[in-house]
């Protein structure tokens, strides 16, 4: 992997679960288990995540950037070991196209938990090491997939504070005509913190989400 990378593998490898946010599995076991690809790539200028906006139509999160992802099936395995690596795989696959033989997998933070849809999250972290071809699969489950560069999420310019309708604060992004929010937002600035890649911004410049976000 190329030496830039260097900074997160050591973030996966020493972040607690508190230092990556306050909504942590609930200790009763409750929440269904899935995962998501943080995905690293090298692209025109530089070091770049993969992220898609997910169908307007579905259920949970409709309309919100993210990462790949989604539930683990019987077929991943154990949901605290392998499961969230292959359902990490798999669902990047099929939401954005990406061959995962060119991935390659190089930690996983710790679980996190939504509360609005009761997914209890492992985030795998992984550099495409040979990219190729990825667009939307199934426009049911996937409006559009792009990459950003890291160094659009590390500037000031691009950082926000979204403001949720019931007064809720956390990160944003304004990038590539999308406004990336909650979890994936959350993710993104912890690990831009810990990667000590993140640049002073100003927190006071809010942006409200939509009604309905």
């Amino acid at each position: 992997m190329p030496a830039w990378l260097d900074p997160v593998v050591e973030a996966a490898r020493t972040i607690e679960p508190p230092q990556l946010s306050r909504f942590l599995p609930p200790e009763d076991g409750r929440g269904r288990q899935s995962a998501v690809l943080v995905l690293f790539g090298e692209g025109p200028r530089g070091p770049e995540l993969l992220l898609m906006e997910r169908a307007g139509t579905l259920r949970s999160h409709a309309g919100q950037p993210s990462f790949p992802g989604g539930a683990l099936d019987p077929a991943d395995g154990d949901p605290h070991t392998t499961g969230p690596l292959r359902a990490a795989l798999r669902e990047a696959e099929e939401e954005t196209g990406l061959d995962p033989s060119g991935v390659q997998l190089f930690g996983v933070l710790p679980r996190l938990y939504i509360p609005v849809s009761e997914f209890v999250v492992t985030p795998v972290l992984g550099w495409w090491r040979t990219p190729s071809p990825i667009g939307v699969v199934d426009p049911a489950e996937t409006a559009r997939v792009f990459t950003v560069p890291v160094a659009d999420l590390t500037d000031p310019a691009h950082r926000v504070t979204a403001v949720h309708p019931k007064g809720h604060l956390g990160p944003g992004f304004t990038v590539e005509s999308a406004l990336v929010w909650g979890f994936t937002a959350g993710v993104i600035d912890r690990l831009l913190h810990f990667a000590g890649w993140e640049r002073p911004w100003d927190r006071s410049r809010q942006v409200p989400l939509d009604w309905h976000a």
